[in-house]
């Protein structure tokens, strides 16, 4: 037979006139499971190295991110640049990286990933706080000689930043003294400053035990998209780098 008249075959020879067809009855519970655990790899893979979904567990980033809001988060653009001032980033928590918090806790990586899968994140016993993520701005980059003071305003070089994001600072006394701590440093390399828009009632940098600064190897991506509630849909993207700052690059 030549071969433009062979049709194309991926399951072997054909049979013998005088043999009986496979019914295929043997092999449906394999194919069947074959599917599912392809399209699990599948799904794992895109969420791993490319694209997820996440929800705000917490008021830190109000009021432009509201409690139980979806986002997705994109794993692509820090592989060829480093993170900008006024991004959203996504990061391991601090109890993964700080070396106070860190030392007392279990890191294991096989756990981790189990707690983020849907449906099993929520077995008891997984929880783990060395697995969870937190969500915040990036405010400071590397090189930036960074001043929070106790309202929780940022100063980059001595200038004040923009930040219309903001809306709630911390309070202070009349001698300009509140709650929550300052930061007067300059960032190091291959960090950078994250703070919750929530000045008033966000746990970030000024209160970590370990130093202020979020290692960029921790972070697990950026915030682009809000695609819940529908009616508050759309791009979470800066428009512009923020005013007030010139950026410098790490």
């Amino acid at each position: 037979m030549s071969e433009q008249n062979r049709e194309v075959d991926t399951a072997g020879p054909a049979p013998s006139s005088g043999s009986r067809p496979p019914t295929g009855h043997s092999d449906s519970p394999w194919l069947f499971w074959r599917s599912v655990l392809m399209t699990l790899a599948v799904a794992l893979g895109i969420r791993q190295f490319l694209v997820e979904a996440r929800y705000i567990p917490s008021g830190s980033m109000l009021p432009g991110l509201q409690i139980q809001d979806r986002l997705l988060v994109e794993k692509l653009t820090y592989r060829t640049r480093a993170p900008q001032r006024g991004e959203i980033v996504v990061f391991h928590s601090p109890h993964h990286f700080d070396p106070v918090l860190a030392s007392g806790t279990d890191r294991n990586p096989l756990r981790c990933l189990m707690v983020n899968i849907p449906f099993l994140g929520s077995l008891p016993g997984l929880a783990n706080p060395a697995c969870d993520a937190y969500i915040k701005r990036v405010v400071a980059l590397p090189g930036d000689q960074v001043t929070v003071n106790p309202m929780g305003q940022v100063f980059i070089d001595g200038v004040k930043l923009t930040e219309p994001y903001v809306r709630n600072y911390c309070p202070v006394d009349s001698q300009g003294m509140g709650p929550c701590r300052t930061i007067n440093a300059v960032v190091p390399a291959g960090h950078v400053l994250t703070l919750g828009d929530n000045r008033a009632n966000s746990w970030d940098g000024r209160f970590w035990p370990g130093g202020a600064f979020l290692p960029t190897r921790e972070i697990i991506g950026r915030a682009f998209f809000r695609f819940y509630p529908l009616k508050q849909a759309g791009s979470l993207l800066p428009a512009a780098e923020a005013p007030g700052a010139t950026d410098r690059q790490p």
